[in-house]
């Protein structure tokens, strides 16, 4: 694929430590015009009363979610209508929240990409991130196979676990149009 080619939203998901953020930011820098829209960064705008959406209270968890899933969907949609191509930094954590999002940025085009690591390499990555980035989080086996289950016929499945974040983010954008249809 032409890299030039690209339209639309990557949704870029994974577990904490998949590489989301670098891998969508690196990828995005390698086109000649594209966006990084991250679901943290939505998050961190809320500076009182914030839950995280795999929080408790379950309730309040949902509701955090679906907004961030709204303004992500607004902000991404606004850079696709202004013909930027967007990196959707997010943990979709099931196919609803999935079809959602999708949903939301209908009519334009939207594919996903799983990254796929080893639990061992993503609690590796973890660990190893500044402080400030990494987060608290032992529910990787669970994750992985509700992420298996939910998204492991849905866009492409990529095991980055031997790649470097460049050669993870070189290899996206010239396979994504033939490994991620549009959703």
């Amino acid at each position: 694929m032409n890299t030039t080619e690209l339209s639309g939203c990557v949704i870029v998901a994974g577990m904490p430590g998949a590489g989301k953020t670098t891998v969508s930011g690196q990828a995005a820098r390698l086109l000649p015009r594209a966006a990084r829209v991250k679901a943290d960064d939505l998050n961190e705008m809320i500076l009182r009363g914030f839950v995280w959406g795999l929080g408790e209270p379950r309730e309040e968890a949902l509701r955090h979610r679906e907004l961030c899933d709204r303004n992500l969907a607004a902000l991404a949609s606004n850079f696709i209508d202004y013909g930027f191509p967007v990196f959707l930094d997010q943990l979709a954590v099931d196919r609803a929240e999935l079809d959602f999002l999708v949903g939301l940025m209908a009519p334009r085009p939207v594919r996903l990409v799983t990254l796929a690591p080893s639990i061992a390499v993503c609690q590796q990555r973890n660990a190893t991130r500044d402080p400030d980035e990494s987060w608290q989080f032992d529910g990787y086996h669970q994750l992985e196979a509700d992420l298996r289950r939910d998204f492991g016929d849905v866009g492409w499945w990529f095991d980055t676990s031997e790649l470097t974040p460049e050669q993870t983010a070189e290899q996206l954008l010239s396979e994504v149009a033939q490994r991620a249809p549009i959703l």
